[in-house]
């Protein structure tokens, strides 16, 4: 009987220090979701930026077009 009690009182302890052991411990999956969203940022902005960069594209293709358009209507008009 009294190695059952021992056995069982260490038991015990032994649960108790690993459990006090690892409660203050950060868990893994806390940090994920902060990088995951940040990632997701950064991913928005350089998308937003390509973004930009392809409208300024079309603008500068539509400016050229209306500026070639203009040419050739001086130029009609000279004949």
């Amino acid at each position: 009987m009294n190695k059952l009690l021992a056995a069982l009182v260490a038991s015990l302890f032994a649960t108790g220090s690993f459990a006090a052991a690892h409660a203050g411990a950060p868990m893994a999956g806390a940090s994920a979701p902060k990088a995951e969203a940040k990632a997701e940022k950064k991913e928005a902005k350089a998308t937003a930026k390509a973004e930009k960069k392809t409208a300024a594209a079309k603008a500068d293709a539509k400016a050229a077009k209306k500026t070639a358009a203009a040419e050739k209507k001086e130029e009609a008009a000279k004949k």
